[in-house]
């Protein structure tokens, strides 16, 4: 296979932080090359480069065989390199025909060609099976539903080289599927694909060579079918990995959380229940079900939810009903994690400090005087390993995976009672999952309780203790998390027909 594009000895620092150190690598037509490493490893800055968004420091590109210096990712597309970035490169207020055709639309003479933008627009919404009109809005869409106008965005180029960064981080199953079809069909055309992903068996299950990146360097490049997961693993992170999931309780307590009269919007009741002391409780189901709305309107986030809630703590109880935004939920010990860290739940010109210590800073008198808190800070970073040169580096440098833990340490500063998380591991490498994972069990070890939804079943079944089965806005089925099978949860969400049992729980 020849080579269409290469980078040779590419480096390049950020804030005193080496993010790559002579780095190679090739990628060549008819082939899906995988970047992997460790959430900070270099991979999307290797890609950044190729892909034209930020230049070497030092180092070289070549592009069929000619050196090249793209100033911008716009002179990439043009040479025929078309970038998917995990971080969303859509324009909010722009409508998804709009932002797909930015800097680059069809025009009749000086005037811009609407109709054959949106027209165009559909066609390549179509193959990635997202059925939203091109006229919607981008700030109306889910976050899955941007992953998809991403990637359309994306194929729609004329390009021979592909670069995918976590395409399927916020997709379902079945949109999964579809991707992989389209990857497989552009490979067999001849495109040069470079494929970044967390979840091990896309990478064996796509592509056929494997690059390994650690701290910034190059440790080898690699025939997938010379890989196992468990080799691939220890090469990412320079050991062997020990289990993913820590262990299940073994018993929890009494309830913490009781959810009573919930609705999410007109004719959608949702079933009493509760998440006992010391539990992780999942929601789970096919796509869109009403997993998001239910985590929302217990935050106080969604404008057609309603519930009543009932905190037992320490010796005294609260009854509240969420709503109006999360502050009322958060004075009674209820934290929120949401998925989209970018937009939603960070600052991102802020600093890991601040970022870490804002929780803290809600919960303090509206005239206070604001502090550091530095040992607090210190203590947060050290325990959750936050890979930064300084916590006064902007959290817009992290990695994905450092922005997720610095998003999951402001709630542990706060000493909530209750953790509300969309997606607690989306965009983070094999690693960090296990730490976030560690953290969270210690979290509910203490006396706590989390509840989350994920698109990713094994996380579902490997890290809860009971699973709420969701569909069409109902929970269908309460099962314990040991022993479910992804086919057993997805079953149980198509036949839609609720659990005789109730859904609130007994201690065990």
């Amino acid at each position: 296979m020849s080579v269409l594009v290469q980078g040779t000895g590419l480096c390049k620092a950020y804030e005193g932080v080496q993010s790559l150190a002579d780095v190679s690598i090739a990628g060549r037509a008819g082939s899906i090359h995988a970047v992997t490493g460790e959430n900070g490893a270099g991979k999307s800055t290797l890609m950044k480069i190729i892909a034209g968004v930020i230049r070497p420091s030092a180092g070289q590109v070549t592009l069929r065989g000619k050196a090249v210096d793209f100033s911008s990712p716009l002179d990439a597309l043009k040479a025929g390199i078309s970038t998917v970035f995990q971080e969303f490169s859509l324009v909010s207020n722009l409508t998804v025909a709009e932002t797909m055709f930015l800097a680059h639309e069809p025009r009749k003479g000086l005037f811009l060609d609407r109709p054959e933008m949106e027209r165009r627009a559909a066609l390549a919404l179509a193959e990635v099976g997202l059925d939203v009109h091109p006229r919607r809005a981008v700030s109306s869409l889910t976050v899955a539903e941007q992953q998809s106008v991403e990637i359309a965005k994306g194929l729609m180029a004329e390009a021979d080289i592909f670069i995918f960064d976590e395409p399927t981080a916020a997709l379902n199953t079945n949109e999964v599927a579809r991707l992989e079809r389209i990857l497989l069909s552009l490979r067999d055309q001849g495109k040069c694909i470079f494929y970044i992903s967390h979840r091990m068996p896309e990478i064996f299950e796509l592509c056929d060579t494997a690059t390994v990146l650690k701290d910034g360097r190059l440790v080898g490049t690699y025939p997938t079918a010379e890989l196992d997961a468990d080799r691939l693993l220890s090469l990412m992170v320079g050991r062997e990995v020990e289990a993913l999931y820590p262990p299940r309780a073994d018993v929890t307590g009494e309830n913490l959380m009781t959810v009573t009269g919930m609705h999410l919007g007109k004719n959608r009741k949702v079933k009493n229940f509760a998440l006992g002391r010391g539990e992780i409780v999942a929601l789970a189901g096919l796509e869109g079900q009403g997993q998001r709305e239910i985590i929302r309107t217990l935050a106080g986030l969604e404008p057609d939810g309603s519930a009543t809630v009932r905190i037992d703590g320490a010796g005294s109880s609260c009854v509240f009903r969420p709503s109006g935004g999360s502050a009322r939920s958060l004075r009674h010990g209820i934290a929120f994690m949401p998925e989209d860290r970018k937009s939603e739940g960070l600052y991102l010109g802020l600093s890991v400090q601040d970022n870490l210590t804002l929780g803290v800073h809600q919960k303090q008198p509206m005239y206070g005087i604001a502090r550091g808190f530095p040992s607090l800070v210190k203590k947060l970073a050290e325990r959750l390993r936050i890979r930064t040169a300084s916590v006064r580096t902007t959290v817009l440098s992290l990695s994905g995976g450092n922005q997720q833990k610095v998003m999951l340490g402001r709630w542990l500063a706060v000493e909530a009672s209750v953790l509300l998380i969309e997606e607690p591991t989306r965009g983070v490498d094999v690693g960090a999952k296990a730490e976030i994972y560690n953290v969270l069990r210690e979290f509910c070890a203490k006396g706590g309780a989390v509840l989350f939804c994920s698109r990713e079943l094994p996380e579902v079944i490997g890290l809860a203790d009971r699973v709420l089965v969701v569909s069409d806005g109902q929970i269908v089925a309460d099962r314990p998390a040991e022993g479910l099978s992804e086919e057993s949860i997805l079953q149980a969400a198509m036949n839609r027909s609720p659990d005789s049992q109730p859904v609130i729980t007994e201690p065990v």
